[in-house]
């Protein structure tokens, strides 16, 4: 998979932020395909504190029968501190560097992370989006900002997402009476597409499968 690169990574806290700022007029929250979705994305990051690298698997499904097709992986050491609010200086290059090596490329990216739902209104799956040029759709097991209301507890039940008076997601119900998972757009993407996709792609559990498996292939990896 070709990606060009969109900016230089040799960036302090303060001009991350300043570039944040300026990249999040870039995302495009309308639906922009290139062709019908056939294949799905999921990435997982880790870290080894011992090595100071971070690592990053990405899994490859068929959509929408969810089965595995492919999957890559790499390791880069760690060059950009934990701050909250610039997770994706610190896990984006890796997972970049694992998605160069598909040789399928994804029709559609679901991060498990933010998109909108971000203080700046750039979470990583926004800046993987935009790298990438993919849809890209966050989904977060975790509120970063935002309230939500009035959530029924049956499967496939959708409450906004509210953050300084403007909607930034779904808290989204993909079990009966489970915890919800929250969704936002990355890139080229609707909020309400995305929503449709997350949905398809949790069949049976509170999370999508493509965060279930690569998450489980990263585990694998580890005690191997």
């Amino acid at each position: 998979m070709k990606i060009a690169p969109l900016h230089d990574w040799n960036l302090t806290p303060p001009q991350a932020i300043q570039l944040q700022k300026q990249l999040a007029h870039e995302v495009v929250a309308e639906d922009r395909f290139d062709a019908p979705v056939k294949t799905v994305a999921g990435i997982d990051l880790g870290y080894d504190a011992k090595n100071d690298t971070s690592r990053a698997v990405v899994v490859v499904l068929s959509f929408p029968e969810l089965e595995l097709i492919e999957t890559s992986e790499a390791i880069l050491p760690i060059q950009f501190p934990y701050v909250p609010g610039l997770l994706s200086f610190r896990e984006t290059p890796v997972a970049i560097k694992a998605l160069e090596k598909l040789t399928v490329a994804p029709d559609l990216i679901l991060w498990d992370g933010q998109g909108l739902a971000h203080p700046r209104r750039f979470g990583i799956a926004c800046h993987i989006g935009l790298i990438v040029d993919v849809p890209t759709v966050g989904v977060a097991k975790s509120l970063l900002v935002g309230k939500f209301e009035n959530l029924d507890e049956a499967r496939g039940s959708t409450a906004p997402l509210v953050h300084r008076s403007e909607q930034v997601g779904v808290a989204l119900r993909t079990k009966d009476k489970v915890q919800p998972i929250f969704v936002s757009i990355g890139h080229r993407i609707s909020l309400e597409t995305a929503t449709d996709f997350v949905l398809q792609c949790a069949p049976k559990y509170r999370l999508p499968e493509t965060t279930r498996l690569a998450d489980k292939l990263a585990s694998y990896r580890k005690k191997l």
